[in-house]
């Protein structure tokens, strides 16, 4: 699978930028992926952000049946992978199986642990395995804490390329809270971590059967995730959130991006000269 120099960027987080890792929440055409892409990374170049490519090939945690789930594995594994070698940019997917981690290693340069998963050993040690980077997103039930034992499990197979996600904490059944101490002591494993400011504005077990979100509220936890020091965003987000086949409640309109990516700058380098 293509390697890319832009993936060394993520090895050097600690400096300059914040890293940012978005795209829609699914794939739900072939041509999507690169559209979406191609307006991110016009933006992100001019802003000196290092950026990589996020879509789930497959949903595999939707709430009905009947829920969209995907255009099938390899079509939308290929069509994520056609828009990394394109742009020449990293790109990343979640993996819900051991089965998957070698699957969709030869099409990403990321596996993603999803939150509700991020303590089955097999599938850490299985994208571990691959060699890949791995980012691990903190279960909701979870403290930050208790991601070292994740980490531990990706290091112990000898590959040290682990980041952690932090998409919030349950507040009751239907709500998310992210405590921004979470970033310092993730940060404390040696590793990146990184915010999911959308995630963590999820409503979810809505009676709906469907997710609901407060998207209104994905700046105040951008600014205030790049004020408390994360290495990286995450953020979903679709030309029409309204029309999205999945989490749409919670992601960003894609033309709101472009301000949002300039406020975040401004902070970062607030930021950095603080630690000057």
């Amino acid at each position: 699978m293509h390697q890319t120099p832009a993936i060394d960027k993520i090895r050097k987080y600690a400096s300059g930028n914040f890293f940012l890792m978005a795209g829609p929440c699914v794939v739900e055409n072939e041509e999507m992926p690169l559209e979406i892409a191609t307006f991110i990374n016009d933006i992100t170049r001019k802003l000196e952000i290092p950026f990589i490519f996020k879509a789930s090939y497959r949903k595999a945690n939707r709430s009905k049946s009947s829920s969209f789930s995907g255009i099938g594995d390899l079509k939308a594994l290929k069509a994520i992978a056609e828009t990394g070698k394109k742009l020449e940019i990293p790109v990343v997917t979640d993996i819900h199986s051991a089965a998957e981690a070698e699957m969709a290693a030869d099409f990403v340069d990321i596996l993603q642990i999803p939150a509700f998963l991020c303590r089955q050993t097999d599938l850490l040690e299985a994208a571990a395995k691959t060699g890949k980077w791995v980012n691990i997103k903190k279960g909701q039930f979870l403290s930050p804490e208790s991601m070292k034992f994740a980490v531990e499990k990706i290091r112990e197979t000898g590959n040290k390329n682990v980041m952690l996600t932090d998409r919030g904490t349950m507040f009751g059944y239907q709500d998310m809270v992210v405590d921004m101490r979470g970033i310092p002591v993730m940060q404390q494993f040696g590793t990146p971590v990184i915010l999911d400011i959308t995630h963590s504005l999820q409503q979810p077990n809505q009676p709906m059967g469907v997710s609901g979100g407060k998207p209104e509220m994905i700046s105040t936890i951008g600014k205030a995730g790049i004020a408390a020091g994360c290495d990286g965003i995450f953020l979903e987000t679709h030309p029409y959130p309204e029309k999205a086949l999945s989490d749409g409640a919670n992601m960003l309109p894609l033309n709101l991006f472009e301000k949002l990516m300039n406020d975040l700058v401004l902070i970062r380098q607030a930021h950095l000269k603080t630690l000057a």
